[in-house]
């Protein structure tokens, strides 16, 4: 169809497709996670799992992707005559609209944050960092509606322009924008006094704090780190042009995203170390620790501010790769009608995420099941539709599309990897699926 979206260069699908998957999971809960479950023992599990389990799905992903080269509601009939499995494409659907949702929420704060900070560097606000009160700004119900609404508003935005003037521009910039305020930050962590306690907190293995949990949770994040099972990749991968290689984009991908979590451990606990502060697990240590740690080094405020740009870059390469994802399907390829479906789809998230963002304020008193409303947006999402997603797509390309078929879009394969791939894809990934999905759920 020749209105359907492309990429326009390799790097532009590798940078988009690794900021989908570097989302504030990479960003926060694996140093958090790292720091409780054993340090480097954790680091080493997480890589095994990611090179041995991440990397082959990832592969799996790219390669329905490119062989299918449509939407992802159609792409499974598409593929293997069978209508009624085009139940996954709707599954991954539902689980994007519901974690855009529960992302938008995170990232208004990010955004209430970074007001904050600004107003802070400029003097138009006399304060320090230590003044500004989490639980203040999460309870009050008309600032996070509207930073949720900025947030989506931005995802929007650049969702509109495009596959080539939107996301892949938008990655080209943020990405590397990532990857060099991160270093930044790493840099003025590194350079505190004490911060080589931090350093080995993080990166020596500690045999003595892995647990049967820590080890799932390692498994885990490998799992859903790399944005496997909402079908989100396998919508990337069908706007890229056929000569594009899937191999070496989903080791780029699965280098950065790696490169990332290490190095968000060095930015955060080298710098709690430093100051004697304790890691607290996702909220709490961005909008908490973080601001009582920068508040006392020089220019702390600044570094404070460049440390919120990244999550908000992570945050956002994330949720344009959600909405993408729904626009993709309901424009059915036709990108004549990008820009009103993008507009229908972000007012209609806006609207579903309100409960989720007033789950900290005006509906904190309603739960159920995981929790509050915004906790079972998780929960549903996380450990119940991504894992019931890549399930589905797993059993489809190992059971039941043609192996010749699999092995050409695989492409050159000069180190014989194919063969192995195929026996992970078609007898061990749907154990180790099953095994994170029951882990996950109870």
């Amino acid at each position: 169809m020749s209105s359907q979206s492309e990429w326009k260069t390799s790097t532009g699908f590798i940078l988009a497709s690794a900021g989908s998957a570097i989302g504030l999971g990479a960003m926060w809960k694996f140093p958090y996670m790292a720091g409780i479950y054993g340090g480097g023992a954790f680091l080493l599990l997480f890589l095994l799992f990611t090179i041995f389990i991440g990397l082959p799905l990832l592969i799996m992903e790219f390669t329905v992707g490119k062989m299918g080269r449509t939407y992802t509601t159609k792409i499974y009939s598409k593929l293997t005559g069978k209508k009624w499995l085009n139940i996954i494409g709707w599954n991954g659907n539902l689980a994007v609209f519901i974690l855009f949702g529960f992302y938008s929420v995170i990232g208004g704060w990010i955004i209430i944050y970074l007001g904050n900070v600004i107003l802070q560097i400029l003097s138009i606000e006399e304060a320090s960092l230590t003044s500004i009160n989490f639980e203040a700004i999460i309870s009050n119900p008309w600032l996070t509606v509207l930073g949720q609404g900025i947030f989506i508003f931005l995802t929007m935005i650049i969702v509109m322009l495009g596959v080539e003037k939107g996301l892949e521009k938008a990655s080209k910039v943020m990405m590397p924008l990532l990857f060099v305020f991160l270093i930044i930050v790493v840099i003025k962590s590194l350079s505190l006094d004490g911060a080589l306690d931090g350093v080995r907190y993080i990166l020596q293995p500690r045999l003595e704090d892995i647990s049967m949990k820590g080890v799932l949770f390692a498994l885990g994040q490998s799992f859903f780190t790399l944005s496997l099972g909402t079908t989100g990749m396998i919508t990337y991968a069908s706007y890229a042009p056929k000569e594009m290689t899937i191999k070496s984009s989903a080791i780029s991908i699965v280098i950065m995203n790696i490169l990332v979590s290490v190095l968000a451990g060095l930015a955060i606990f080298p710098a709690l170390q430093s100051f004697g502060y304790e890691p607290q697990e996702g909220p709490g240590l961005l909008f908490k620790v973080l601001p009582l740690v920068f508040s006392q080094m020089g220019f702390g405020n600044v570094f404070y501010f460049i440390f919120l740009i990244l999550f908000l870059f992570a945050a956002l390469t994330s949720s344009i790769s959600l909405l993408e994802l729904n626009v993709s399907n309901f424009t059915k390829n036709d990108n004549t009608k990008r820009k009103p479906i993008a507009l229908i789809a972000s007012v209609l998230v806006f609207i579903i995420s309100i409960p989720a963002t007033l789950s900290f304020s005006s509906l904190s008193g309603i739960t159920f099941g995981a929790g509050t409303i915004f906790d079972n947006m998780d929960f549903v999402v996380s450990n119940i539709l991504m894992p019931l997603g890549a399930l589905g797509t797993t059993l489809v390309v190992g059971q039941l599309l043609d192996k010749e078929a699999l092995k050409e879009s695989f492409g050159k394969d000069k180190f014989k990897l194919f063969a192995p791939w195929y026996f992970l894809i078609k007898f061990i990934m749907p154990a180790v699926i099953i095994l994170v999905f029951v882990v996950q759920l109870f």
